[in-house]
């Protein structure tokens, strides 16, 4: 390579580190918490492709197993909430869950919006997103959960695992080795001692031992940078819910965060990569 060539190599790779430094924030995954729940009916079809107009770079649902054995996307053990009866989604059948008006309740215009299928959502993944698929039951929705992924025709990098349930995590990522799974949850504090459930080895140790691939952490105190630089020197990158403040997020960004998850993608995404 001739000297002229080797400097302007040298120039051109400056100038992407700088630009990499100069806007950070583009390494940040967005996901939306439930589609756009902030202005759609949260878990239906409704919410999700709203985020994916406004390119949220990801989605986030919750999942049940219905009593005849499909799954839905749905976030209370029961219906009374969100359709008004008072019964245990699992205790249901699908064809009993979609009498229910899911819609009504947020806004008007989604009148009539029913329980969608994860059939149904993993179709709306568009090229280049994924989505994030909590399991709020146990373990038992594995089998059908693996393979409602394989008949979709989604690649592996389209979609990952979450849940709070340890022995679940655990359980589905020996399943699916494939996915990307990850630890959700979030520590309490003792309002006397002020001492935090667990320190960061726990999680870290945990969820190494379960060969999971990061920690989904709900935002309080016990969120540092010292936290997450642990975290990712292990090879666990960190995620964050659920955050709506852009104040909240462009701190986080600066702690080294991986992703978050936010009732309000079109905002974030707005304001956060506006400069791309």
């Amino acid at each position: 390579m001739s000297s002229m060539r080797s400097v302007c190599f040298l120039v051109f790779c400056a100038g992407l580190t700088l630009v990499s430094a100069a806007n950070p924030l583009s390494a940040v995954e967005i996901v939306g918490h439930r589609g756009a729940s902030f202005d759609a009916p949260e878990n239906t079809l409704s919410s999700v492709n709203l985020a994916w107009e406004r390119n949220a770079d990801a989605v986030e649902i919750d999942i049940y197993l219905t009593s005849d054995g499909r799954i839905v996307a749905f976030h209370d053990k029961t219906t009374k909430r969100i359709g008004g009866r008072n019964k245990d989604v699992a205790k249901q059948t699908l064809a009993e869950l979609q009498t229910l008006d899911v819609g009504a309740w947020k806004n008007a215009q989604y009148r009539n919006e029913r329980i969608p299928t994860l059939p149904q959502i993993l179709k709306t993944i568009p090229a280049g997103k994924r989505l994030f698929i909590e399991i709020k039951c146990g373990p038992e929705v594995l089998p059908q959960l693996k393979a409602d992924l394989q008949a979709s025709g989604k690649a592996a990098d389209q979609t990952a695992l979450i849940g709070f349930d340890y022995d679940t995590m655990r359980k589905a990522k020996q399943l699916m080795p494939g996915l990307k799974a990850y630890w959700v949850f979030k520590v309490k504090q003792n309002k006397v001692t002020r001492r935090w459930e667990h320190n960061a080895d726990y999680y870290i140790r945990k969820a190494k031992a379960a060969n999971l691939d990061g920690l989904d952490v709900g935002y309080n105190g016990f969120l540092t940078a010292d936290f997450i630089q642990k975290s990712e020197a292990a090879g666990l990158p960190v995620f964050v819910w659920t955050i709506n403040d852009v104040k909240d997020a462009k701190k986080l960004v600066e702690m080294g965060i991986t992703g978050i998850t936010t009732d309000r993608p079109g905002l974030m995404m707005e304001t956060l990569k506006q400069a791309e």
